[in-house]
């Protein structure tokens, strides 16, 4: 990090905090703080939900997820434009036509109290901990970088959000996300044409697609049908549908984006947005971290990219093994340039040379297999070191090839990003606790001051749990998949609910309420057994499934439910007449 690096880096991230809360503070009553006062055109809605789910964990995270296992995490999006049709032709006129301020609230005039209650509270649990993790992730990149405690950066990180957050409420999340998302898709877009500068002189764009081919890299469509596969075309159009459906039709830190569109249409059209770019902008983020995985194949590559690791071998007895591994790769690594080199050779004379193929193949496996080796020493190092370092390889690259500025650029997307999600995370968990189980269940009427008041201390409040959380979260396989580990065990019950509410208009509250409450302790005992209890040492159920089992499993239960119920009344009443 040079001066010029810390300059961009806090000037953007300065001009994003005091912008928002210059331009939107003020807010007169809760419509103005929760909907923006209704004054959101469709293209700001559009960047706004786009911005809310892509957080620092998507441009942290999504590369080195596609730098180990290749673009077949793209499968995990292929049911979200489907998605966002459905939303847009049934969910989003009916909220609209309710004039909700929250979607659970919705949930009330079609069901009951205890059916609102019941949704907002599983929200409110899974949104709290997404949002913790959402300043988490940024987080870790600062305090490895600073050297600084990380638990000081969560705190800042935080902070920073809360401000404009509070002052400005929906409006400040609007206003800052289109500005965030022009920093990050420029700083993007820069990084990746400077990736390919880096290569090789006579390395084309296609000779790196086929290297990246050659290691297994470029495989997006599986049609497999085992459940255990995580990303498969039938996980993605499925699993990935009934989570998109979940999180963009019943997340309130989404439905408060286009609720507080213009109109119906307004909304509609940046629902829309976001699904035709949306797919594109994460096919282009994996793209990326596959072209750093290109990169490496000609440039020195650690042996675990999470630096805190490296720290601990060298304080520890395994370091000398730890370097006996790490010469091992440097040799590796130069084996792997001069086939990659004769590979990129062949190719340029149109030739895919499978002996060099079968070659490249043989290396990777032989890398992979040092790394599994180093971890294990890591692990013998300190039993409490996360070795999963996937989060760290975008991380490594643009701290140790970048350009003087572009460093500092980087950081201010990744940490945009974060406070973009954060932000709207926070407003969605104020808005459901001020408007869904505080007024609700307030006995005595009060002013729209007090509600505005009380809507900003939630935010406050909320803020202050995310930083708690966030200083106690840890790493798992990596952040991405922990976020949407953590949504499709609680999304589905949710989406099931909404869905019944929606189609099913014979189902009546109590028979939605208590199917639901079974439903979600299904998921939870399915999670606990396929993916917690399981012999083989890997998942037996791909958590994309738990999306659509936990939504099936509400509608389902409801209708069995609601017809006996409907069959005991009507035997009731039959005996109550007179004979």
């Amino acid at each position: 990090m040079q001066l010029f690096d810390w300059i961009i880096l806090i000037v953007t991230l300065l001009f994003i905090v005091i912008y928002g809360s210059w331009k939107t503070k003020g807010s007169k009553n809760v419509q103005e703080f929760i909907l923006g006062g209704n004054e959101t055109p469709w293209h700001t809605v559009g960047l706004s939900v786009m911005a809310t789910q892509a957080s620092a964990i998507t441009f942290l995270s999504t590369p080195g997820q596609a730098y180990h296992d290749g673009m077949g995490f793209l499968q995990f999006y292929f049911g979200l434009p489907i998605a966002m049709i459905v939303i847009s032709l049934t969910f989003i006129p009916i909220y609209h036509k309710y004039k909700v301020y929250t979607a659970y609230e919705y949930l009330e005039k079609r069901f009951d109290l205890k059916t609102r209650s019941l949704a907002a509270v599983l929200f409110l649990f899974q949104r709290g901990l997404g949002t913790g993790l959402t300043i988490y992730a940024p987080s870790i990149i600062l305090s490895a970088l600073l050297g600084w405690n990380l638990t000081y950066m969560n705190i800042v990180m935080g902070v920073l959000v809360i401000i404009y957050t509070f002052s400005g409420g929906t409006k400040a999340v609007n206003v800052t996300q289109k500005q965030q998302m022009f920093v990050i898709m420029s700083g993007m877009f820069i990084t990746f044409f400077l990736i390919l500068k880096f290569l090789p002189n006579d390395m084309t764009f296609t000779n790196a697609l086929h290297i990246a081919g050659a290691n297994s890299k470029m495989d997006i469509v599986s049609f497999s049908t085992d459940p255990e596969d995580k990303y498969t075309f039938w996980s993605g159009i499925t699993g990935g549908f009934f989570l998109a459906l979940a999180y963009f039709g019943t997340d309130q830190s989404q439905v408060g984006r286009y609720l507080s569109g213009k109109s119906v249409r307004e909304s509609q059209m940046g629902l829309i947005m976001n699904g035709f770019l949306k797919v594109p902008m994460q096919f282009f983020i994996l793209l990326t971290g596959v072209m750093v995985f290109v990169f490496f194949q000609f440039n020195p590559v650690p042996l675990n990219f999470n630096p805190n690791n490296k720290i601990t071998i060298e304080k520890s007895k395994f370091k000398n093994e730890y370097h006996s591994l790490e010469k091992k790769l440097e040799t590796l690594s130069e084996d792997k340039k001069v086939i990659n080199l004769l590979y990129i050779d062949q190719l340029n004379q149109d030739y895919d040379n499978p002996i060099l193929r079968k070659e490249l193949i043989t290396l990777s496996l032989k890398e992979k297999d040092l790394r599994d080796r180093a971890k294990e020493i890591i692990s013998k190092a300190d039993s409490n070191s996360e070795t999963n370092d996937k989060d760290y390889v975008f991380f490594h690259f643009i701290l140790n090839y970048l350009p003087k500025g572009l460093i500092g650029l980087l950081l201010a997307v990744i940490i945009s990003a974060a406070m973009s999600s954060t932000a709207s995370g926070l407003n969605a968990l104020a808005s459901t606790t001020a408007i869904d189980i505080y007024k609700r269940n307030l006995k005595v009427e009060k002013t729209e001051k007090h509600y505005l008041n009380a809507t900003k201390f939630f935010t406050l409040f909320w803020g202050i749990i995310a930083i708690l959380f966030a200083c106690v979260g840890t790493l798992f396989e990596n952040l991405i998949q922990l976020v949407n580990i953590i949504g499709s065990i609680f999304y589905g019950t949710v989406l099931g609910i909404f869905l019944v509410g929606f189609y099913f208009k014979f189902v009546k509250s109590k028979a939605i309420f208590y199917s639901a409450v079974t439903s979600q302790l299904t998921i939870f005992i399915i999670y606990y057994f396929t993916n917690i209890i399981y012999p083989t040492g890997k998942e037996t159920l791909g958590y994309l499934w738990l999306n659509f089992i936990g939504a099936m499993l509400t509608v389902i239960l409801s209708m069995l439910l609601q017809q006996l119920l409907f069959r005991n009344e009507s035997e009731i009443q039959k005996k109550t007449l007179p004979s």
